[in-house]
This record gives C-alpha cells, structure tokens and sequence, in this order.
C-alpha cells in the first residue's frame, strides 16, 4: 500500500481525459487510463453511493453494550466482547467489526477511544 501513497502524491490534477490519472515519476510525465491504473493497482473504480438516501436507524449497541456512551476505551469493548451474553446474533459480528477495524486495520493506539 505503500507503493500506492507515494503514487497518488504525485498525481497531478491538469485537464485532460477525464478516464485518466497524470503523474509526475522522476523526471517523466505519465499517465494511466482507468484500465491500466486497476491492472497495477488492483483498485477497482465504482460509483460512488449516494448515502443522503439512507434513513438512520437507532444505534442499539452503544445503548444496549455501552449505558449510551459515544466513545468507548479498548479496554471496555475487549470486556464486553468477552463477558457480555449478546441479545441478538450480530451484534457480536458489529463489535468485533469494530474491534478489526481499529486495532487491527486502522492500527489505532490501545489508549485512543473509539466511536461506537
């Protein structure tokens, strides 16, 4: 992923195809259709969704896991994950979602807080 980074801080942002993704490596000037950029990549190119168009449900697990708070320490989610009876199926899958997510995907610092 790394590799990746550094080539998307030298894109630049010039007219052109709008298909198409302009670099500056060394001291060459290229640039990679859509096609080309997922073959080195492997990213993919979507439409984005429109999220406006969800309705907001009810958050139950920081109400029903955490007393209502927004935030919780890494020490908190590890005990209910472990001591808790859940009331429904996923909400175990949820909160270990959040658990991979932050500690181990983000690589977040054990003393940050999360949001639940």
């Amino acid at each position: 992923m790394g590799i990746i980074h550094r080539l998307l801080m030298w894109k630049l942002h010039l007219d052109g195809p709008e298909d198409a993704m302009q670099f500056i490596l060394g001291n060459y000037f290229v640039w990679f259709s859509k096609v080309e950029f997922c073959l080195i990549t492997g990213l993919k190119f979507i439409m984005i969704p429109d999220i406006m168009r969800y309705e907001m449900v009810e958050n139950r697990i920081h109400h029903r896991y955490f007393t209502g708070r927004y935030e919780v320490e890494y020490e908190q989610l590890r005990v209910v994950l472990w001591l808790s009876r859940f009331e429904q199926q996923y909400d175990v899958v949820k909160l270990c979602l959040l658990y991979i997510l932050n500690w181990i995907l983000l690589g977040l610092d054990e003393r940050e807080k999360i949001p639940v």
